[in-house]
């Protein structure tokens, strides 16, 4: 996949239809990709993600991979990876984003795998929560992060 793109969305192990359709319409929306990484919680027919995604889903340059090894294989540059949870101190804001970086979301019950997170620590960043709740929903999330990378690799909109 040619991943020269404003930016690549990666979920790993994603859950729920809804929030990847959303996704997908997101990475339509940006001209960039989505690479969905392992075991997903449901069918690629399913008519919750073809009803997230409405008709931009045929648009969409994205690939399922069968675990992370598979994805950081493809990945030239690990630098370019940045990976969100909410264990972590660091806001999302924190990193200088460039055309074609990876931004890289776990599950939504579980989010990414603490190994992982250990593995990149100096590349994890969380978006800072204010009220009485530990995350956001992960579409949400993934474009809250998606914009601010988007506003810097444009020097604004």
């Amino acid at each position: 996949m040619d991943y020269k793109n404003n930016v690549n969305i990666v979920l790993v192990e994603p859950e729920i239809p809804g929030n990847t359709g959303t996704i997908g319409r997101l990475c339509v929306g940006i001209e960039g990709t989505l690479t969905l990484v392992g075991k997903l919680g449901y069918s690629l027919e399913d008519k919750y993600l073809r009803r997230a995604g409405l008709d931009y889903w045929p648009h969409l340059r994205w690939q399922h991979l069968p675990d992370m090894e598979s994805f950081l294989a493809e990945v030239a540059d690990p630098s370019r990876l940045h990976f969100y949870t909410t264990k972590v101190e660091t806001p999302y804001t924190r990193p200088a984003y460039r055309a074609g970086d990876f931004l890289v979301f776990g599950k939504e019950t579980k989010g990414l795998p603490e190994e992982l997170i250990n593995r990149f620590a100096s590349q994890s960043y969380t978006i800072p929560m204010f009220g009485n709740t530990r995350s956001i929903n992960l579409a949400v999330a993934t474009g809250i992060v998606t914009y601010e990378a988007m506003r810097q690799i444009h020097n604004g909109f």
